[in-house]
């Protein structure tokens, strides 16, 4: 089956030039470069940690399907619209407990850190969400759903679920009362208390309705998390709730209730400790974003090596089933200190620099791996090595340009 995502790739930046034109055009400003590199970053993470993973979670479905299936599905049309309706339901069911259950939570809230609302935002997702999403997609093998429709329902869900996340489009009448929306899916992404933990819904906002779970949107959104991530690193962003957690059962007195704590919801508090103070109401007045201040110079060269980056992540993305194991490794190893390296400039930390110019010599070391023994491999090396060369002296002037905002740690 085709990688829909690494298709629509294109289509996504497109519509986040128009949704930034159509932005200025209202006199509204509704990215931050800091903000929305920190998106790409987290997009970035779970495509390439999805190479790796897709494999066993096809097996997984494939296995169940041919094995364990109770029935027997015609394929065609009606298989897929019966795969979508599901897939949706499910959906909702794994989102609800992803902000119920911390262990799930911790795999969820790369998602929410953002304290913008922008189509980047959609892009935002955890590495490790496809495996929490495993066992709730696990029961429609069971039924007989073909993995074909499955990935087709699944795909359509993952796209129709990036035009909800932009802050332009107001409320649109009759449909908030069966589709998912812009104005609906705001809610879901709010901190005030009135908006927590609502507006599940992917494609449809009915699940919502029937369960209970349902806001409309009234007073203005205040987007992030209640307690704020404060941090533009990619892996602080994949990864730090589980440091929560991990703090929270070790202080926990009774061993019964450290393992509660991976089932409890991020409110919970064991028996025994002080309780966690409650959400307090917010406003977009009153809500200070994190943003620290970015030497001028480094914006137009973080701009290009997100190109790049992005070009070079899709690239593996469409070469997951064809490229050699070890080489597709290389790259996503590769990926990954890019975007550790962006982390430190948004940051202003001092090893950014030696770590970018690190990531520039092991993409020479790359680009001649991968083009070890072809007829071209040394002007490729060549260009290759030229090219580094003088993204290294770029990084190292824009960096130095403003040495006051690069600091330790």
């Amino acid at each position: 089956m085709p990688n829909y995502i690494a298709l629509a790739v294109p289509f996504f930046f497109l519509l986040m030039g128009l949704e930034i034109w159509a932005a200025r055009l209202r006199g509204a400003k509704v990215y931050r470069l800091n903000d929305a590199v920190s998106d790409l970053s987290a997009g970035i993470f779970q495509q390439i940690g999805l190479v790796f993973l897709k494999v066993g979670i096809l097996v997984a479905y494939g296995w169940v399907f041919e094995h364990a299936r109770i029935l027997d599905l015609p394929s065609g049309p009606w298989a897929f619209l019966l795969a979508l309706v599901l897939v949706d339901l499910l959906y909702y069911w794994w989102h609800r407990l992803s902000h119920e259950v911390n262990v799930l939570w911790a795999a969820h809230v790369v998602h929410h850190s953002s304290e913008e609302y922008n189509l980047a935002v959609a892009l935002r997702q955890g590495v490790l969400t496809p495996l929490t999403s495993l066992p709730f997609h696990l029961p429609l093998a069971l039924l007989g759903i073909p993995p074909l429709a499955f990935g087709l329902a699944d795909a359509v869900s993952t796209l129709y679920q990036f035009w909800i996340h932009t802050r332009l489009l107001g409320k649109l009448g009759p449909v908030e009362g069966v589709l998912n929306t812009p104005s609906a899916h705001r809610v879901h992404h709010g901190i005030n208390p009135r908006y927590l933990d609502r507006n599940y819904g992917a494609i449809l906002v009915v699940w919502d309705r029937l369960f209970g779970t349902y806001e409309p949107e009234g007073e203005e959104v205040v987007y992030g998390l209640v307690k704020p991530l404060r941090s533009f690193q990619p892996f602080r962003a994949q990864f730090h709730f589980f440091g929560d957690i991990a703090a929270r059962m070790s202080a926990t007195p009774r061993l019964a209730d450290r393992l509660r704590v991976l089932v409890k919801g991020p409110e919970w508090t064991p028996p025994g400790m002080a309780p966690l103070p409650q959400p307090e109401p917010v406003s977009p007045a009153t809500f200070v974003k994190h943003d620290p201040p970015l030497a001028a110079r480094l914006a137009p060269y973080l701009v290009v090596q997100v190109g790049i980056a992005v070009a070079g992540a899709t690239a593996l993305m469409f070469l997951e089933s064809t490229l050699p194991m070890p080489q597709l490794a290389a790259g996503a190893a590769l990926v990954f200190v890019t975007l550790a390296g962006w982390g430190g400039f948004l940051e202003g930390r001092r090893w950014a620099v030696p770590l970018e110019l690190t990531r520039l010599a092991l993409l020479v070391v790359l680009a001649a791996f991968l083009a070890w023994g072809t007829p071209r491999g040394i002007p490729v090396v060549a260009v290759s090595a030229l090219g580094a060369a003088a993204m290294a002296a770029w990084a190292f002037l824009a960096s130095t340009s403003a040495p006051h905002r690069l600091r330790p740690g």
